[in-house]
């Protein structure tokens, strides 16, 4: 018999969830899966880890069920498929771990309290995040559960990189650049030793491209610097929200527009971005297949302010030896790649056009002077092996997966 540990990724509308073995070598996936819809119109879905669906179901769109109440469905398909392995332990992602966290760690009462201080810098996930935390307490009484958080990979930083100009009383109460997606980060990280060693110890940017989106400079695998800073605003243009925005755009929006301050939130986090700019949609795919003058205008603005953010990143690197694109778009939206590594062809970089037409793996041309990846993240995967590092088992990442 094995043990096994369950991953929680709790968003704003999904509630992601996956089943690993937890071995001395590391942690392999049994099963992934996902609610979607949670306020909308609730759907469930789960997969082994080849892909083959192992159950699914959809709910009416008046349920009134939140992410607490669809944990009961989900741990009963958890102990209708995890075999002969034991749970011992929950994995969460946690958003913002605030300044003093560097590393999962099992979750009690107080850390909660602290997480729950965190809440205003990720209001869209930091409440979710901690809901399904209680959630699962309640439904799983003394077993381990532990935090793993997206700002821990970041942590290392120079000082001067997490500082923002502001008197020091500010920075002292944790008012400073912390960087997000770190699990992401992590994980690619980790990958791209296994699967291009030399460029993995150099300077590499990583662009995780989904609904959120950021970017995250590494040398030899540790984070230098990124685009999200103080909160998940910050950096790249993104499906619904703004990226980096002069400040001063807020006191007009305030003091000319009047604008509320719930109001100005609303704009920034769920009206602006891809959404914003194009009217459309936030879905890069339907940005993509459409015609609409707006739509075009928000997709070049997209790949501008990447290749703008990349050039600031390579300025901390000190030079480029690689780019790494993963998440959502990163993963799967070949002419957004295309239209990065064109604005960045000064670096000397050229994709082979078959190659990033296909995607997964090695996307750069013989001549190009640095290299480029496709990178599919697992956050799952990162979580599940953080949590089995943090209750005392060594390994790294055997999943079928990765």
């Amino acid at each position: 018999m094995t043990d096994a540990v369950l991953t929680l990724n709790a968003g704003s509308s999904s509630l992601k969830f996956a089943l690993f073995e937890r071995r001395d070598t590391g942690v392999t996936e049994l099963f992934h899966g996902q609610i979607e819809g949670v306020q909308s119109a609730p759907h469930m879905i789960a997969r082994d880890a080849a892909g083959v669906i192992l159950t699914e179901q959809r709910w009416a769109p008046d349920s009134g069920m939140n992410h607490e109440a669809f944990l009961a469905p989900l741990l009963a398909f958890v102990e209708a498929h995890r075999g002969g392995a034991t749970l011992t332990a929950v994995g969460h992602r946690i958003v913002h771990g605030g300044p003093d966290l560097h590393e999962a760690v099992r979750i009690d009462a107080p850390l909660m309290a602290r997480l729950e201080a965190l809440s205003p810098l990720a209001p869209l996930h930091q409440p979710h995040n901690l809901a399904a935390v209680r959630a699962a307490q309640d439904a799983l009484p003394g077993l381990p559960q532990v935090a793993c958080f997206d700002t821990a990979f970041h942590q290392g930083q120079a000082e001067v990189v997490t500082h923002l100009a502001l008197p020091p009383p500010w920075h002292e109460q944790g008012v400073r650049r912390y960087g997000f997606h770190g699990l992401s980060y992590a994980f690619v990280s980790e990958r791209l030793r296994t699967l291009d060693p030399g460029l993995a110890a150099g300077r590499v940017i990583v662009a995780h491209l989904g609904n959120g989106a950021s970017l995250c400079a590494l040398k030899n695998g540790a984070s230098v610097d990124t685009t999200m800073g103080f909160t998940t605003l910050d950096g790249l243009m993104m499906g619904t929200r703004c990226g980096s925005l002069d400040p001063g755009v807020i006191l007009y929006l305030q003091q000319q527009a009047g604008l509320s301050i719930q109001a100005v939130e609303t704009l920034l986090y769920t009206q602006s971005g891809l959404l914003g700019v194009s009217g459309l949609s936030s879905d890069m795919r339907t940005l993509l297949a459409s015609a609409e003058p707006r739509a075009r205008q928000a997709v070049e603005l997209y790949t501008f302010r990447i290749a703008r953010e990349a050039g600031a990143l390579m300025s901390t690197l000190g030079g480029l030896d690689g780019v790494v694109f993963t998440a959502g778009v990163g993963e799967h939206a070949p002419a957004i790649r295309a239209a990065v590594a064109q604005r960045l062809a000064w670096t000397g970089l050229q994709l082979d056009p078959d190659a990033n037409a296909k995607g997964e793996g090695l996307i750069s041309g013989p001549d190009s002077a640095i290299r480029a990846w496709v990178i599919p993240t697992n956050e799952e995967a990162m979580i599940a092996l953080d949590t089995a590092r943090t209750l005392g088992a060594p390994g790294g990442l055997s999943s079928a997966r990765v």
